[in-house]
């Protein structure tokens, strides 16, 4: 199997899992006939619905994927007409590169809000000689079409230069704002930033 339908088949099982949660959340709220239950269940069923649809819109639209970009223009109108863009430029032939890929595949499938894109340098000499892109892997991250930060190869990922996780680099993009707050709330229990209790500081005061 090559690595494209490895890559495909990551972002469908993922889609469909996350839908599949919401179907079997809406199921158990439906099937609770507690009358002391029914205001809350019926406006709870109704916000699960409006987040499905949502869920199922952005992802028709190309949030939830991870996707290489082949032309300049292209990306240039993504990053103008999106609020929240992280891309990625990249050589293919660079290993540090394929690294970064793998990180943003896992957040790209996690987070809703934000689209999440590479291209290769090669494809976009404008931006790269106007971003001043001379180190790859070279993330920058785009609110309202304006660049609100730049990740240097791993510069300032992890506790070593060479090693770092996807939640270090969640955490990076929660803090910018490139992923809104608003999607750590909702995906606490399940994200990957939740699972690392030293990340307190991200949660709500009481």
């Amino acid at each position: 199997m090559s690595d494209k339908q490895n890559f495909e088949g990551h972002i469908v099982s993922n889609s469909k899992s996350t839908l599949e949660d919401e179907d079997d959340l809406i199921a158990a709220l439906e099937d609770d006939d507690s009358a002391s239950f029914v205001a809350f269940r019926e406006k709870r069923i109704q916000q699960l619905h409006e987040e499905y649809n949502l869920a199922k819109a952005r992802l028709s639209s190309g949030y939830g994927k991870f996707i290489e970009i082949k032309e300049e223009k292209v990306l240039m109108d993504l990053i103008t007409s999106s609020i929240n863009v992280v891309v990625h430029f990249a050589k293919d032939d660079f290993a540090r590169c394929k690294i970064m890929d793998d990180h943003l595949i896992t957040l790209a499938t996690t987070h809703y809000n934000t689209r999440f894109v590479k291209i290769c340098v090669e494809n976009s000499p404008f931006l790269v000689m106007k971003m001043r892109v001379k180190i790859l892997p070279c993330v920058l991250c785009w609110i309202n079409g304006k660049v609100v930060d730049r990740i240097v190869g791993f510069e300032g990922l992890g506790c070593h230069e060479e090693i770092f996780t996807t939640r270090d680099l969640e955490i990076r993009l929660l803090a910018t704002g490139v992923i809104p707050r608003s999607d750590y709330i909702r995906l606490k229990k399940g994200t990957i930033v939740a699972d690392n209790p030293a990340d307190e500081d991200l949660d709500d005061s009481e």
